[in-house]
């Protein structure tokens, strides 16, 4: 379900001032109620030693699309810090990264959400790399 112009704007501004997801090329490409999905390539400076997505790359691009899908739920002067996060990482990545962050519980307090992160290589094979779940809180602009 597509969210309000109002929290697709709040969003998009919110993201294109993360210069993080500036510095690794990473886009939005999903904002629906309670799920945004972010997508960015595997670039050189983002490797490990054996060539393969660095885990903070797959947990950076998986915390910040679970962090958007909790503020798709949240009123419009707020934004949402993490306060925890754990990640499960499942498999070597390489290729476009695709992260998908949902909430799995909406409170007034804190939110709990969870992402996906999946590689897709050349020939559009896809593979989960990364389970994440955790925890976020709303704070005040």
């Amino acid at each position: 379900m597509l969210v309000s112009p109002e929290i697709d704007f709040r969003i998009r501004k919110s993201f294109a001032l993360q210069t993080f997801m500036t510095t690794i090329n990473a886009e939005i490409a999903v904002i629906e109620d309670g799920r945004v999905v972010i997508e960015a390539p595997t670039g050189q400076g983002f490797l490990q030693q054996n060539g393969f997505a660095h885990g903070g790359l797959i947990f950076t691009l998986g915390d910040t699309a679970a962090g958007y899908a909790a503020l798709t739920k949240l009123p419009l002067d707020v934004e949402v810090m993490t306060v925890e996060m754990k990640i499960n990482l499942l498999s070597p990545g390489s290729g476009k990264l695709r992260a998908e962050g949902r909430i799995l519980k909406a409170g007034r307090r804190i939110t709990v959400v969870a992402a996906d992160v999946w590689a897709e290589d050349s020939a559009e094979r896809r593979k989960q790399v990364a389970a994440l779940q955790g925890t976020m809180i709303p704070v005040e602009r």
